[in-house]
């Protein structure tokens, strides 16, 4: 989506659009179970399983809901979407992310990134250095030899202060000390996560800085649209919305220039599967172990999707709106089997993907790309939405 900044002195609100449906957190710890489903653990984690004391900050597991009886399960640890149930072409509810049981294990997870907000810096920025007016900033790095995610400590470690404003929306807000993990400026940030009654989730993203800074905010869901656990995501069929896509060297950081998706496997502009070419002999898959790139989006607004990807199993759509110009996809190519989720089923690789709205990778060090910079008197607003139904 495009960044719209205005003057005002308030804490920005980041609100992440996913078509879900509207939410009522629980007001006790019990498990909130929905129909069973072949594909996958349809059922909520057990809240007070995330009844936590983090950093000296308590941390909760919030549910909300929609009058269709869609749900989704948010924690405030990291701002992750733990779960998100909707129903498939049967009509059974569905947990199309990945999460886990406890608040716990994406403490232990070796993946720090399920369902997480993300931030400072989305992505990766190179060497972990970068410069605004000329002087030279080292951010912390944590993907050697680079900055992923905002660094070893960022935004999906942190306890956010939440408020549930409604059954269907939770506000969750952070404020980020000036140089935490090398980057200037005192950052007040606010995302809402809002279900709406079209079986969407929609995600508002704000933020303000007393330092010019740069800010790259997005979500890190992995989805599986057959259900967590259900296997393989290589026969899902996706369809990008991306004449051009962003090249990346063997760190994964753009080469500087921009390309066509035309003949090559990263075309996604009509509907295809994952699977279809991701072996092809190609450098830039060998430099991903797959997909993972940056696709820039066509001209576009949030009433157009993006992308859509349909599970071939479950006949569950998910298409992405968003206002932001990129969009990074994932395939689950770093995926080893080492962590137990919602439904006990191993973390197995490419059993999941993620689509994250974005500015580019390394954008502070690419004078071609859009700017992340984000001054003072400024807001960064941004939104995105994952809206959900089904393909019979």
């Amino acid at each position: 989506m495009n960044l719209v900044f205005r003057n005002i002195s308030a804490i920005i609100l980041p609100v992440c659009i996913l078509s879900v449906a509207a939410c009522n957190q629980s007001s006790t710890n019990k498990k909130t179970t929905s129909m069973t489903d072949s594909t996958s653990h349809a059922a909520l984690p057990d809240t007070a399983a995330y009844a936590k004391t983090i950093n000296g900050k308590q941390t909760h597991l919030y549910i909300l809901k929609n009058k269709n009886g869609m749900e989704a399960a948010i924690t405030n640890y990291g701002g992750r979407v733990v779960s998100i149930l909707v129903p498939d072409k049967d009509g059974k509810q569905t947990d199309v992310v990945l999460g886990f049981d406890s608040v716990g294990g994406f403490q232990k997870s070796t993946e720090r990134y399920y369902g997480a907000t993300i931030g400072r810096y989305g992505n990766r920025i190179a060497k972990g250095k970068f410069k605004i007016d000329g002087k030279e900033y080292q951010s912390t790095i944590n993907n050697a030899p680079n900055m992923l995610h905002g660094g070893k400590n960022g935004f999906q470690e942190m306890v956010w202060d939440a408020k549930l404003v409604d059954p269907a929306t939770l506000e969750l807000s952070y404020a980020s000390k000036d140089m935490e993990e090398g980057f200037p400026g005192n950052l007040k940030v606010k995302v809402t996560y809002s279900l709406t009654d079209d079986n969407s989730l929609k995600c508002d993203y704000e933020a303000t800085t007393d330092k010019t800074t740069v800010v790259n905010l997005t979500n890190h869901a992995f989805f599986n649209l057959n259900g967590e656990g259900s296997g393989t995501i290589l026969d899902h069929t996706l369809q990008v919305d991306a004449d051009k896509y962003v090249p990346v060297d063997s760190t994964l950081i753009p080469l500087g220039k921009i390309e066509t998706v035309a003949n090559t496997p990263f075309d996604f502009g009509k509907p295809k599967t994952i699977g279809s070419r991701i072996n092809d002999d190609n450098q830039q898959l060998k430099n991903g172990k797959g997909y993972d790139h940056n696709f820039v989006l066509n001209k576009h607004d949030i009433t157009t999707p993006i992308a859509t990807i349909i599970g071939d199993k479950s006949g569950i759509k998910m298409e992405i709106f968003t206002e932001e110009p990129g969009l990074q996809f994932y395939s689950g190519n770093f995926m080893k089997g080492l962590n137990a989720m919602k439904g006990g089923k191993k973390d197995e690789y490419r059993t999941s993907f993620a689509l994250e709205t974005q500015h580019f990778p390394d954008s502070p060090n690419q004078p071609s790309f859009p700017s992340t910079l984000l001054k003072p008197g400024q807001t960064y607003k941004t939104q995105s939405s994952y809206k959900f139904s089904v393909v019979k």
